[in-house]
């Protein structure tokens, strides 16, 4: 069989040529190889640089190698924190003919670490958990997309960095299963095997003298069971609640993204009688909403407050008579977001005084008039409106604040007033 590679681009197998297939790649020359920290693994995996790219080399069967490659591309699809796989070399043989096993090449992830890099100097607990919490956060989004792992571990993880906290990206897809729905023994079933796997490997590392003295191996191995459970009961949940109290929203919103969620659609489906609603939370990728708000509204905003102003919009939308998710004839987001801006943001935001606002962009006068309203409902026990806050608002927090919302400099409160936004158009 002639040497074949297979790949998701038309120009990675020229680049890949170069490579010494003919070699097993435990004997790769120094020349071709990068030298990165590997992470245990049950295969041969080395780290290549095939022209501008640096790409992961595992050696492994060629019916695992092409299903493998097959579930990343289908993670890759999904959005799920995983691997990029690049290609599958098959056909290989050595100068004297024989046999080699195919190969499953994926790219390099910059910037991530296997877990037994990050111990190589003692990890202090705080950091410990964050990286449990990372790899339950991917657990459970592999879960909802209908993806058994079958063998969730943290050599099976590569962690990078993410604004402060670590994101974990999976690494080894090989014992993965697709499903339209997982059900809940399949899920008991993974989260059990990542229990016991991670508590074997924190075994290994304190008989290596890598743990810290007051980490307890087994209660951590437990904890990733508790954390993913919590984020799969607030994530799956459908909440009702009773009309009029639009604030519960907020504080679901508020806990979902405190979990490291965010909340990409909501679904606000009024009962016969309309006294209730019900919310559906969806998990999306960092810096969506940036996009997202800039997208339908056109304000370039920073991301916490496009997850606010977001929220916000999407539950006015629900409110509106026209609004029908997956209907054709509905109005379009787009064309309901140009109402939003039109009729609820820029008539709120106006209603600030010009010297009052200092250095605020109408985005976060917006965001603060939000943050003020959540306040205020949960101190009544009831929503409030925004021509209530505006005025509490005004009346009660923009005095206190005059000395550090002074004006921003070569503007002055009459640029800040209009507040422009990336449309050019002023609040």
């Amino acid at each position: 069989m002639a040497l074949q590679i297979s790949a998701t681009n038309p120009e990675h197998p020229a680049l890949l040529l170069d490579l010494p297939w003919d070699i097993p790649l435990e004997e790769w020359p120094e020349h071709h190889l990068v030298p990165l920290p590997r992470g245990i693994s049950r295969h041969v995996v080395r780290y290549a640089r095939a022209g501008a790219e640096v790409v992961a080399v595992k050696e492994l069967a060629e019916r695992p190698a092409l299903r493998e490659y097959e579930l990343l591309r289908g993670l890759d699809r999904l959005n799920i924190p995983s691997v990029d796989p690049l290609a599958v070399v098959t056909g290989r043989t050595d100068t004297a003919g024989g046999p080699l096993e195919s190969v499953l090449i994926t790219r390099h992830l910059g910037g991530s670490m296997p877990y037994r890099s990050m111990f190589e100097t003692t990890m202090r607990p705080a950091t410990m958990h964050r990286l449990m919490d990372a790899l339950a956060v991917l657990l459970v989004r592999l879960h909802l997309a209908g993806f058994a792992w079958g063998d969730c571990s943290l050599s099976n993880t590569l962690f990078r960095r993410d604004a402060g906290a670590y994101a974990a990206y999976l690494v080894d897809a090989e014992t993965g299963e697709v499903h339209p729905q997982l059900s809940p023994g399949q899920r008991e079933y993974d989260l059990d095997l990542a229990r016991v796997n991670i508590s074997g490997e924190l075994l290994d590392l304190e008989a290596s003298g890598a743990l810290h003295p007051s980490v307890d191996p087994i209660e951590f191995g437990m904890e990733i069971c508790k954390r993913y459970e919590g984020l799969w009961r607030e994530l799956t949940r459908t909440s009702v609640y009773p009309a009029g109290k639009h604030h519960y929203i907020d504080r679901r919103i508020r806990r979902l993204n405190e979990l490291g969620f965010d909340v990409a659609e909501m679904q606000i489906a009024h009962s016969s009688n309309g006294d209730t609603v019900t919310f559906v939370p969806k998990v999306v990728d960092a810096g969506h909403h940036q996009r997202q708000l800039l997208r339908l509204t056109g304000l370039d905003t920073e991301e916490n407050q496009a997850r606010r102003l977001l929220n916000d919009l999407e539950s006015w939308m629900a409110t509106q008579d026209d609004y029908a998710p997956g209907d054709p004839l509905a109005a379009r987001p787009e064309v309901l977001a140009h109402r939003w801006v039109r009729d609820v943001f820029r008539p709120t935001v106006r209603a600030i005084p010009l010297d009052l606002r200092g250095s605020m962009d109408p985005a976060e006068i917006y965001h603060e008039l939000l943050e003020h309203r959540w306040y205020l409902s949960e101190r009544a026990q009831h929503d409030i409106d925004l021509d209530t806050v505006v005025r509490d608002y005004v009346t009660n927090i923009l005095p206190g604040m005059r000395d550090t919302l002074s004006p921003a400099a070569g503007g002055g409160a009459d640029a800040q007033a209009g507040g422009t936004t990336a449309t050019g158009e002023g609040a």
